[in-house]
C-alpha cells in the first residue's frame, strides 16, 4: 500500500508540474507573428502546403530579375526544420519558371504546378520520382463579345500560367491560369485539360486568377482574384469570388464576395472552421486580411501604417498564401522585389483552427 500511495503522489505532483509549465508558457495572442522558417535559393516561396503526413512543403516559384536556377521543392518537419528539397526537371531556363506545391493527392503525393511549361506534375516524397500529369494549352485569345468555349477570355495574349488547384467531386482537379482568365478541370483518369469555367471577371491583365478552394459543404468554390481589368472604375482592384458547382458539372453564376482596396493583389487564403477567409494580399498593402463567411471584412493585420512590420524578425513582404497549421496560418513571404533576406514561411497565430482540406479518396492519377 505504501508503495501504491507513494507512486499516486509522484503522479499527482507530475501532472502539478506538467500543468504549472503550461500556465507558465503564455499563449500566443492573435496575429503574433514568428518566422518559421527560412527558404533557401532559389527562394521566392509562393505558397506552403501543410501535408497530411504532418509536414510542410514549399517550391521556388519566379525570380522577377531572372537567373538560369531550376526551381526546387522544399520539405519541412512541423517545427520549421529544412529536412529534403528536390530539384524540379524537365524546366525550360530560357523562360519564367516557377513551382507551387499546390496540394497533395490521395495517395500522399504532392500537386505540382510547373509554370515555364504549364505543366501538372506529381512528386512522390518518398522515391523522389516527378510525373507529368497534364500540361495546359496555350490558347488564343477569343473573339470580342465571347468566351471560348476553348480560347482566352483574357485582353493580353499571355501564355498558361498555373496557379492554384483544387480537388473537386469525382477525383476532378481544378486548376487556376493566372494568365488567360480561365479555370482549367482536369476529370479523373484523363490527362486533358478541359476549359470549366472562362470570364472577362478573370481577366485580370498582368495580375491574374490566384487561389482557388472547393467549399464541398456549400457546393462551391472560392476563388481570388488580384485585379479586374474589366473593372473600368478601378481595374487594381482585386476579388473574392463564389463559383458554384451545379449537379450537371458545370459552372453556376459567379459572385462577387468581397472586393479589396486598389493595389491590394489578393493572393492565397485559407478557411477556418467559422468560415472566416483569411486572405494573403500581396500587394502594396503587405498584409493579411480576415474576411466573414459573406465576405465581410473584418481586419487586417498589420495596419496600413505598419508597412508590413508583423512584429517578427521579418516583416511581410509580398505575402503569397494564407496555410491553415493548426490554429496558425503559415504565409509564404515572396518577396518578389529581391530582398532574399525576406524569403521565408511566416508563422501567424490566428486563434481558430482551419477547415479540413477537400481530399476525396479518388483524388489521385494513377
Amino acid at each position: 500500500m505504501r508503495r501504491l500511495a507513494a507512486l499516486v503522489t509522484i503522479l499527482v505532483l507530475a501532472v502539478s508540474a506538467a500543468q504549472g509549465t503550461a500556465e507558465a508558457a503564455p499563449a500566443r495572442e492573435k496575429w503574433d507573428t514568428r518566422v518559421f522558417s527560412l527558404v533557401p535559393s532559389p527562394g521566392y516561396p509562393a505558397y506552403v502546403l501543410a501535408h497530411r503526413n504532418g509536414r510542410v512543403y514549399a517550391g521556388s516559384y519566379s525570380n522577377p530579375q531572372g537567373d538560369s536556377q531550376r526551381s526546387r521543392v522544399f520539405e519541412w518537419s512541423g517545427s520549421g526544420a529544412l529536412l529534403r528539397s528536390w530539384t524540379v526537371p524537365g524546366q525550360d531556363l530560357t523562360t519564367e519558371r516557377g513551382v507551387q506545391v499546390a496540394n497533395q493527392d490521395a495517395r500522399g503525393r504532392l500537386v505540382l504546378l510547373e509554370k515555364s511549361r504549364a505543366r501538372v506534375m506529381t512528386l512522390d516524397v518518398r522515391s523522389g520520382r516527378f510525373h507529368t500529369w497534364a500540361t495546359l494549352p496555350d490558347l488564343p485569345t477569343c473573339t470580342p463579345g465571347t468566351t471560348g468555349p476553348d480560347c482566352s477570355p483574357n485582353a493580353a495574349d499571355l501564355p498558361a500560367i498555373p496557379n492554384y488547384a483544387t480537388w473537386g467531386p469525382g477525383g476532378a482537379l481544378y486548376v487556376t491560369d493566372y494568365g488567360q482568365a480561365v479555370i482549367w478541370k482536369i476529370p479523373r483518369g484523363t490527362v486533358e485539360p478541359r476549359v470549366w469555367f472562362a470570364s472577362p471577371q478573370l481577366d485580370g491583365s498582368d495580375f491574374g486568377t490566384t487561389g482557388i478552394v472547393f467549399r464541398p459543404g456549400r457546393r462551391d468554390f472560392l476563388i481570388s482574384q488580384q485585379s479586374t481589368a474589366v473593372d473600368a472604375s478601378v481595374p487594381t482592384d482585386g476579388k473574392l469570388y463564389a463559383l458554384p458547382l451545379l449537379d450537371s458539372g458545370r459552372p453556376g453564376t459567379l459572385a462577387t464576395l468581397w472586393t479589396s482596396s486598389p493595389g491590394d493583389l489578393p493572393d492565397g487564403f485559407g478557411i477556418a472552421r467559422s468560415g472566416h477567409v483569411y486572405v494573403a494580399n500581396a500587394g502594396l498593402s503587405n498584409q493579411l486580411v480576415e474576411l466573414g463567411p459573406d465576405g465581410t471584412e473584418i481586419a487586417r493585420f498589420p495596419d496600413a501604417t505598419a508597412n508590413g512590420s508583423n512584429g517578427s524578425s521579418i516583416p511581410f513582404d509580398t505575402p503569397s498564401s494564407a496555410t491553415f497549421f493548426g490554429t496558425r496560418v503559415l504565409v509564404a513571404n515572396q518577396s518578389y522585389f529581391g530582398d532574399t533576406s525576406h524569403h521565408a514561411i511566416l508563422d501567424v497565430q490566428v486563434g481558430e483552427r482551419g477547415r479540413a482540406t477537400y481530399l476525396p479518396d479518388n483524388a489521385f492519377w494513377s
